[in-house]
């Protein structure tokens, strides 16, 4: 019985081996098939990434700004926060909130159309495809946009029109140009943006980084005016002693997150590191391109030639 399974053992292991050298013969006989398959597919990767436009990227290191007033807000909170809250005022919890928030807004669709449209810049995001280096200036699809004549040309289905929406804006800049992070241990901001042109990609940034402080700025004037309305009134309504204390102290607060920002310009991010022209692409990886397509092309060729062999194999 022994003997049996050593000579089962012993045929399975010469099948393998047998299997093994078929595998090896099939792969050299088809050796110029793979070595034609990968040059085709590295000169044809070659070829369509040298045709890729480059892509800089400008970036902005920031930090959250820092308010003056957080001590005394953070007792006020503290001593009356549940006064507040029935009043209806927001004391706040410090910067981090108000830099997450940022951030968020930052992304949102109703800032980024805002952006959009006030900056005028669709064709930019929508129309754009490379960059004449020489004299500086974005170049335009002409079967997606006139640029002389400011018309949209691109065609799409019926339920779209040719000049895109701002949704579609906000869907392709979010994904493709925008970038932002913020780095959990020390909270520093970086907020970059992509584009052909390295110019506008500096412009973006720092016209980015100011509407986003500026509407965060307006957002809190706006709700300290109504928080300081609120309170008065309340004010004028009672003859407690100790409430009318802490509605003027309420008050004061909301005076004082007027004034800050009111006179700060960066008032939700400090900049500690601007944005500058970029003087190195950002993108494509060619050379990643180059090396992907030619290991897909072996590998595909490969499984051709094992699967040829196997077929004569079993036709046989």
């Amino acid at each position: 019985m022994n003997n049996q399974n050593i000579q089962v053992q012993q045929a399975a292991i010469a099948d393998d081996e047998i299997d093994l050298k078929e595998l090896f013969l099939a792969l050299w006989q088809g050796k110029w098939i793979i070595i034609g398959t990968t040059l085709i597919a590295a000169v044809v990767a070659v070829v369509y990434a040298l045709s890729l436009p480059n892509i800089y990227k400008s970036e902005a290191l920031l930090a959250p700004a820092e308010d003056g007033q957080s001590g005394g807000l953070s007792a006020l909170a503290g001593q009356f926060g549940g006064l507040a809250s029935f009043a209806g005022v927001n004391l706040g919890s410090g910067t981090a909130d108000k830099t997450t928030i940022a951030l968020e807004l930052l992304k949102s669709r109703s800032f980024i159309g805002e952006f959009v449209t006030k900056h005028e810049l669709k064709p930019l995001i929508m129309a754009a495809n490379g960059w004449d280096q020489a004299n500086n200036k974005v170049l335009f699809d002409p079967e997606i946009y006139d640029v002389e004549n400011y018309v949209w040309l691109r065609e799409v289905e019926a339920s779209k029109r040719p000049e895109p929406s701002l949704l579609e804006v906000h869907e392709k800049f979010t994904n493709e140009f925008l970038s932002v992070s913020q780095d959990k241990e020390t909270g520093l901001v970086k907020i970059g943006v992509k584009h052909y042109s390295p110019t506008v990609a500096k412009e973006l940034t720092d016209k980015l980084i100011a509407q986003i402080n500026s509407t965060m700025r307006s957002n809190d004037i706006s709700d300290a005016e109504k928080s300081i309305d609120y309170l008065t009134s309340a004010l004028n309504e009672t003859s407690v002693a100790d409430m009318q204390k802490v509605f003027y102290q309420l008050i004061e607060q909301q005076q004082q997150t007027k004034m800050l920002a009111s006179v700060r310009d960066e008032y939700s991010l400090k900049t500690i590191d601007p944005a500058v022209v970029a003087e190195r692409k950002n993108g494509p990886k060619r050379a990643l391109i180059c090396i992907f397509a030619a290991l897909l092309g072996s590998m595909l060729s490969t499984i051709f030639i094992l699967i040829r062999s196997q077929y004569t194999k079993s036709k046989k």
